[in-house]
Parts: C-alpha cells; sequence; structure tokens
C-alpha cells in the first residue's frame, strides 16, 4: 500500500531530525533549531492549511512567538526545550497585540504529553487548550497517519526536498564495495537464470510497473548506475562473476514475491528489506549505520531494476518474470 510507505518515511525523517535537534543541542549547536522556524512555518501549512509567517521577519525581536497567521489569528512559539516554564513564559510576555487569537506550541525534539494534561498562567487570555494545541513529533505522527494518501503524498514529496540528505561520495562508494563483497560470497545460485539486457526508459519502466512511492527512490538513485558498474567490473576482473551472482540474487529475492498478493511498492521495499537481511545475516558483516546499510542496499536494488533484473520490461523483451 501506498499509505504504509508515506507514512514510513515521514515517521523517519521527522523522528531523525528531532533527534539531531536533541543531540546538538546537547553540544550547543543550535543552527538547526533556528532554521526549524521556518521548517514548521511551511510545514504546518502544508498539514492545516494555515498561512504561518515568521514573525521576526515582521516584527524583529518579537516577544515569546516566532510564527503568525494574520488571517486565522494564530500565534505560535517555536521551541527545543518543552517545559510547563518554558509555554508559560512565551504566554507571559508581552503579547497583548494579540489578546484574540489562538495560541500554539510546538516541541521540535521532546515529546510533550506530559505538558498536553497540565494548566497554564495565561494573562492575556489567549485561546489555548494544552491538549490540542502543544505539538510534538509524536502528536504530529498520529495527526498524519489518519490522513487521506493524497495528503500523505504530499507531505512525503516536501519532507524529501526539506530533508534530503547527500552521502558522501567516497563513504558510500566504501559501503558498496563492502556489501558487494559480502553478497559475492553468499549463495545465491537458487533461481539463478541468465538475462538479456534490453534497453528502455526507466521511467516508462517505473509506470509501467505501477511503482508510485518507489519512484522518488528509483530516481534518487538510478544516477549511482555507473558507480556500481564500475565496482562491478572490478571485482569481475577476478574471474568470479561476483556481479552475476549478486543481480541473480536480487532477481531471485523478486521471483519468490511474485505471488503474493503485495502491491509493486510493497514488492519492492520487500527486496530490499530481504537483501539487508541477508546482509546483516552473514558471517563477515560488519555493523554499520543503518542509514547508511539502507541507502547502499536501495542503490544496489535499483541497479537491478535498471539492469532488468527485477520487474518487467516495458517493451516486452526480457522480462523480469520470465
Amino acid at each position: 500500500m501506498n499509505r504504509a510507505g508515506y507514512f514510513n518515511f515521514i515517521e523517519e525523517k521527522l523522528s531523525f531530525l528531532a533527534t539531531r535537534i536533541e543531540l546538538r543541542g546537547r553540544l550547543n549547536i543550535l543552527d538547526l533549531n533556528l532554521h526549524s522556524e521556518t521548517f514548521y512555518q511551511h510545514f504546518f501549512n502544508l498539514i492545516f492549511d494555515w498561512h504561518l509567517e515568521n514573525l521576526n521577519k515582521i516584527q524583529p525581536n518579537a516577544p515569546a512567538v516566532d510564527l503568525i497567521d494574520t488571517s486565522n489569528k494564530l500565534i505560535i512559539a517555536v521551541s527545543a526545550t518543552a517545559t510547563k516554564q518554558k509555554i508559560e513564559s512565551a504566554l507571559n510576555k508581552d503579547i497583548s497585540n494579540y489578546k484574540d487569537y489562538f495560541f500554539k506550541f510546538i516541541s521540535i525534539s521532546k515529546d510533550a504529553k506530559i505538558l498536553r494534561s497540565k494548566t497554564f498562567s495565561n494573562p492575556y487570555n489567549l485561546v489555548f487548550s494544552p491538549a490540542n494545541d502543544i505539538f510534538d513529533i509524536n502528536s504530529l505522527l498520529a495527526l498524519i497517519k489518519d490522513m487521506d494518501t493524497d495528503k500523505l503524498k504530499k507531505i512525503y514529496d516536501f519532507l524529501k526536498k526539506e530533508l534530503k540528505s547527500e552521502p558522501d561520495p567516497e563513504k558510500m562508494e566504501s559501503n558498496l564495495t563492502t556489501i558487494i563483497n559480502i553478497l559475492s560470497k553468499e549463495d545465491w545460485s537458487q533461481g539463478k537464470s541468465d538475462y538479456q539486457r534490453t534497453p528502455f526508459e526507466i521511467e516508462e519502466k517505473i509506470t509501467y510497473n505501477q511503482l508510485n512511492t518507489a519512484r522518488s527512490i528509483i530516481d534518487d538513485y538510478k544516477i549511482h548506475h555507473f558507480r556500481i558498474e564500475k565496482i562491478y567490473s572490478e571485482f569481475d576482473k577476478q574471474g568470479v562473476n561476483k556481479s552475476i551472482s549478486i543481480l541473480d540474487g536480487i532477481r531471485t529475492e523478486y521471483l519468490t514475491l511474485l505471488g503474493s498478493d503485495d502491491s509493486p511498492d510493497q514488492c519492492f521495499f520487500s527486496i530490499i528489506e530481504k537483501v539487508k537481511q541477508k546482509i546483516q545475516a552473514s558471517a563477515n558483516f560488519k555493523p554499520m549505520p543503518e542509514e547508511e546499510l539502507m541507502l547502499s542496499v536501495g542503490i544496489l536494488v535499483v541497479d537491478a531494476f535498471v539492469r532488468c533484473k527485477i520487474f518487467r520490461n516495458p517493451l516486452g523483451n526480457s522480462d523480469a518474470r520470465s
């Protein structure tokens, strides 16, 4: 289902951002805190159809609050500190100009659940319901998971652009080499068959196979096809056909999923997960960060897609099913 793929990506990116803010804050590195004001401005506009602006651009050194939506009469405080004192500090500053406004609080890194059951001093009588107006990552994800698929896709696209991380080319190549070396020692003989590469447009193949969620990953990783080609070539010079064994192994994982009720997207992500599990179960696997492992495995699976080892060829020749 597309929903699962979208939500899993959203949950991963928001959790990763919150963790980074928390860890960097302990080191007094606060650049992400400042960027988060702008990030949450656009993020909340997307989620709730608000019209938030950065108040500091309108009123430099504005007290207590960071974002404002004059059309909906909203003011929002954005903070990496989630305490009763922090919220009351915002509510007690001179915000008399916003007497009839709604007040909301966004915790960008910490769980704020306990704060939603507390009462707060509110001298300017802003419209503020702690149970509904204090947001953190968990409460946002609870809202997002019940949104319709079109909305999830918009949030997914936004986070993909905003929180995209560029891998270190040298680190990535080292990881890929390590993983290919691991895979080359596995027994991939089951399901082995010859194949013939037939040219096709990658975009056409994506559409033909109805890969809606996986499209973004394929678009991101297809540029690394020539990097994989180079690594495979170096291994194959040893005369052991490592590239063939690895590609056939990835294809075998694909073939085992054809009889299931999984959607094409679910099938694609299941291949990545199964290859990842095989790598982690290998005796010569040396643990690496999960994000780096998933990146490398994703690149290998996309490369297999480009070579038409998995999923159907839109030209009808060299069908990966046959």
